[in-house]
């Protein structure tokens, strides 16, 4: 299988700015050829006739594949949800050649077998790479450590209870020195749940309409915890789905004494705040809730300033059964892998960020997160994806590709999207 992506900006943060044709061979870059260059060996692109696919990215970006490190899949065992076939389509539709998937499935992501079921399924699709997150503890009930080194053989590629705070302090910090051990890294949780019992953010929207608040402290003060085990034990912590200004501070600080602390956040911590909660809508509960405006811009500043590395979904598929009820019984998360692209391209609009922190912090950060390359560069899996940065459209979550619907973008108008997703030199999703 042979293909040449031609004309297009290829944006690799730190490695590759130019308009360069992509030459792919095998799943792999066989060559990149910029305008002016003329192959003269013979290892170089021959013939264009000679490609099963030429791809005109006129007008386009090409960047380093999108990577999303946090997406809930739900299966085994809530496939009425989503399943890992639905979850990597939507996966693929938003641009993303990777992605990372929690363990709060039933049975729980807590051994080899589940692992390897996930690994085996999801190259049954043959379309985006899917990479187990286990549980840091064995159901995650926080009470007993799984077993890192049969996780790690299996495939696991991090540890997380997500969904659960690891409460006990003296077990987290056995998780931080046991998951060294063997390689695995720890994506945190990070909520008290004694200041968490409420359904939406603490503020002057919850009391106006009166529900529950949750206080931003239920996030900053474990945050400050897992701060201050990673600098005791030396170990890094990665701290999941960062939604308030106290924990962008504490990050912030952690980070100029050399902690070894790294964070992430999600597109609706970035775009919505507390106010989107009107009449009930439960597409705007998520657990950690919609934060406030000062929220909001703390968050913006935090991946401004490099606090926040990393840009991630949180991906969580509900059907109706959850979603349709009174907000305080409605199950907390959203479906988010459709609209990440567009959203961070928001950002970029906005200058909150530039393109090139855009595509750092949704491919080649995650990619460092986990030890790999995925440079642009001839060798490397043909992992890309192709932007259209001008390309206008309306986001239907009817005609989307998750199993569930529960969007708070349901009819939002975006400009810019992936047009092509390209995995191992396959064309998995194109416009």
């Amino acid at each position: 299988m042979q293909m040449i992506i031609k004309g297009g900006h290829v944006i690799d943060p730190g490695h590759m700015d130019a308009v360069t044709d992509i030459f792919i061979k095998n799943g792999r870059i066989s060559a990149l050829k910029e305008p002016e260059f003329k192959p003269s060996c013979d290892n170089m692109p021959g013939n264009e006739k000679q490609s099963d696919r030429i791809i005109d990215a006129t007008g386009c970006i090409v960047v380093p594949g999108l990577i999303d490190m946090h997406v809930h899949l739900r299966e085994p065992g809530e496939e009425y949800k989503e399943t890992i076939e639905t979850g990597i389509n939507a996966a693929a539709a938003g641009g993303f050649t990777s992605i990372c998937c929690m363990p709060n499935t039933n049975p729980v992501n807590d051994n080899r077998q589940v692992t390897e079921y996930i690994i085996r399924t999801a190259a049954q699709c043959r379309s985006v790479n899917v990479h187990p997150v286990a549980g840091i503890s064995k159901g995650l009930k926080g009470q007993e450590l799984s077993e890192y080194g049969e996780l790690k053989a299996a495939g696991a590629v991090a540890l997380s209870d997500d969904g659960f705070p690891v409460s006990d302090s003296q077990l987290m910090r056995r998780a931080l020195e046991y998951s060294k051990g063997v390689g695995l890294k720890i994506i945190s949780h990070c909520e008290e749940y004694d200041l968490s019992a409420g359904v939406m953010n603490e503020g002057i929207s919850a009391t106006r309409l009166g529900l529950s608040g949750i206080p931003n402290a239920a996030e900053s003060v474990m945050v400050a915890r897992d701060i201050a085990l990673s600098d005791l034990t030396g170990i890094p912590v990665h701290i999941a789905h960062v939604s308030t200004k106290e924990s962008v501070c504490a990050i912030r600080d952690a980070k100029k004494r050399g902690i070894a602390v790294t964070a992430e956040t999600a597109p609706h911590y970035f775009t919505l705040t507390d106010e989107a909660v009107c009449e009930y809508n439960t597409n705007m509960k998520m657990n950690p809730p919609l934060r406030s405006e000062k929220d909001k811009k703390a968050i913006h500043d935090g991946l401004a300033d490099g606090t926040i590395d990393m840009i991630v979904t949180d991906h969580a598929p509900h059907s109706i059964v959850e979603k349709e009820v009174e907000f305080d019984k409605a199950a907390n998360g959203i479906i988010g892998l459709e609209t990440s692209l567009s959203l961070g391209l928001k950002l970029v609009e906005d200058g909150v960020i530039s393109f090139e922190m855009l595509i750092k912090k949704m491919s080649k950060h995650p990619a460092r997160f986990f030890g790999l390359s995925n440079d642009i560069e001839v060798g490397s899996a043909a992992d890309l994806t192709i932007i259209d940065p001008n390309r206008t459209w309306t986001y239907n979550v009817d005609r989307g590709y998750s199993k569930s619907k529960n969007s708070p973008f349901d009819g939002w108008e975006f400009t810019g999207r992936a047009v092509y997703t390209i995995v191992n030199g396959r064309v998995v999703f194109e416009i």
